[in-house]
């Protein structure tokens, strides 16, 4: 599964640079609208499998603890959680305005990912995947309302906290007097990687 993950993943990487070499990157912005209504009914998808920020992300963190890089802390003024929302209209305003008023498109996806690239080389990926992106701003809001998510099943789940460690967004935490798992679907990814590392096999994607 996590060959077939990394495939999928690597994949639209390809598309993203050839949209990107033939300047054609407005049919990605088309993808991700495509992907908000996907969200509605599975969740983040766009985010675990086709965001090139996301692909470029794991090697960095790879990287980032081969070279002891990654530190736990997290800046205390990226914790308010207000500034993918600022970073999303920059974003915005700066594109309309590259375009109208000198002729050209700001290639605001690629600077993106240059930016998802150092964070994650000093951060954890749950920093920028929750705290940075503008993309995944508007993801979080309509994944949460996801119709088909990852679910944990509270009877067979043991607490071990392995699905915990190995979360790329934080969305899966062990909370309560029993010690389950919960999966908060607004910041769930819908990746495999909780699913890989569970003893019990208690996570599944279910309505």
């Amino acid at each position: 599964m996590r060959y077939l993950v990394t495939g999928v993943r690597w994949l639209f990487f390809a598309v993203f640079v050839v949209l990107l070499a033939t300047g054609k990157l407005m049919l990605w912005f088309g993808l991700y609208a495509v992907s908000l209504v996907a969200a509605l009914f599975f969740g983040r998808i766009y985010c675990g499998y086709v965001c090139p920020m996301n692909t470029l992300m794991i090697p960095a963190e790879w990287i980032s603890k081969k070279l002891k890089l990654e530190t736990e802390s997290t800046p205390k003024w990226l914790k308010k959680g207000e500034l993918p929302w600022l970073f999303l209209v920059l974003s915005v305003a700066a594109m309309l305005f590259f375009k109208k008023r000198l002729g050209v498109n700001l290639p605001i996806l690629p600077i993106w990912l240059v930016i998802a690239v150092l964070v994650t080389l000093r951060y954890k990926p749950l920093v920028f995947h929750n705290l940075v992106c503008p993309f995944g701003a508007l993801q979080r809001i309509v994944g949460r309302f996801a119709l088909f998510a990852k679910k944990v099943d509270p009877k067979a789940c043991i607490g071990c906290k392995r699905c915990e460690e190995v979360c790329p967004s934080g969305a899966i935490a062990v909370v309560g007097d029993e010690k389950k798992a919960v999966i908060n679907t607004a910041l769930c990814h819908q990746c495999t990687n909780c699913q890989e590392v569970c003893p019990k096999d208690v996570i599944h994607f279910a309505k």
